[in-house]
């Protein structure tokens, strides 16, 4: 449970934190005319969960020794990470349009140097896990009960250093370790099932041992259920959850279109995206 200020530790509905960090990823986007929006509106749903129901956090102390520490291995989402911190006050919405310009806090690619909030420097893609793998070893030695959230990709899948840290966890016995996987079936060179994850993905991590759910990630009751039972597991092994999202989420023309790894939209069209999105605002 969030630990911050009233006002972000307010009864704001889960809903509502979804649609302020698609929309804060709006802004930074028009900032640039481009980016990871797709990626951005398609985790929202798993970052409000994550911010605004799982994670113990201080606004105001990025750095809290008993906070649990979100990993953001898949460095290019930094944008809908920023979003969510955003949101959570743990960054100042004033800085938004300052995302991607020299000398920001909030560079494309996510820099623990650079952000307050942000526990590592992704963006090598496949090494987040095996970070999140030593940060949670780590945390049990010093007999800390915080947990390690690792949000990777569907591409990662596709590295090796990602299985090593998988097996790792296992022998570790690592049941402060949640895995989360945006499965949005997309990368940068096509389908991510045209590569190299062309088998049900819950019952692979599940033969290496860990314990595993698959779910909507567009459904937030669904994704709330799935961060309470991987959160209170009582096997001794790490957890993993599956979340397939759909990219450019809540925004039709963007959903539609064919490419949307990197998203190029017109400068007419983020006016168009925003409308749309304040016309379904929830309560």
């Amino acid at each position: 449970m969030n630990t911050g200020t009233a006002k972000h530790g307010s009864n704001v509905s889960l809903a509502r934190r979804a649609w302020a960090i698609r929309r804060n990823a709006l802004r930074m986007g028009e900032v640039q005319g481009q980016g990871y929006i797709g990626q951005a509106l398609g985790v929202a749903d798993v970052l409000a969960v994550s911010y605004f129901h799982a994670l113990s956090y201080r606004p105001d102390d990025p750095e809290w020794e008993g906070r649990d520490r979100f990993l953001l291995s898949i460095g290019h989402y930094a944008i809908a990470l920023y979003s969510a911190m955003i949101e959570a006050g743990i960054l100042p919405e004033n800085e938004l349009e300052t995302y991607g310009m020299d000398d920001s806090r909030m560079p494309m690619s996510g820099m623990a140097a650079y952000t307050p909030g942000m526990e590592i420097t992704g963006g090598s893609l496949g090494h987040g896990l095996g970070i999140a793998v030593g940060m949670a070893l780590g945390l049990k030695r010093k007999k800390n009960p915080a947990f390690v959230y690792n949000m990777l990709s569907d591409g990662e899948l596709g590295e090796g250093s990602t299985w090593e840290a998988v097996m790792s966890a296992v022998q570790w016995k690592l049941d402060n370790l949640i895995a989360i996987v945006d499965f949005n079936n997309q990368q940068a060179d096509g389908p991510t099932r045209s590569a190299l994850a062309q088998v049900p993905e819950a019952a692979k991590w599940q033969a290496f041992g860990w314990y595993a759910q698959e779910v909507d990630g567009n459904d937030l009751d669904a994704v709330v259920a799935a961060f309470d039972a991987a959160r209170g597991h009582d096997g001794a092994q790490p957890r993993v959850i599956i979340c397939n999202t759909t990219m450019c989420k809540g925004i039709p023309f963007l959903e539609s279109r064919e490419i949307t790894h990197f998203v190029r939209v017109e400068p007419e069209e983020w006016a168009k995206a925003l409308e749309i999105l304040d016309g379904e605002k929830p309560q």
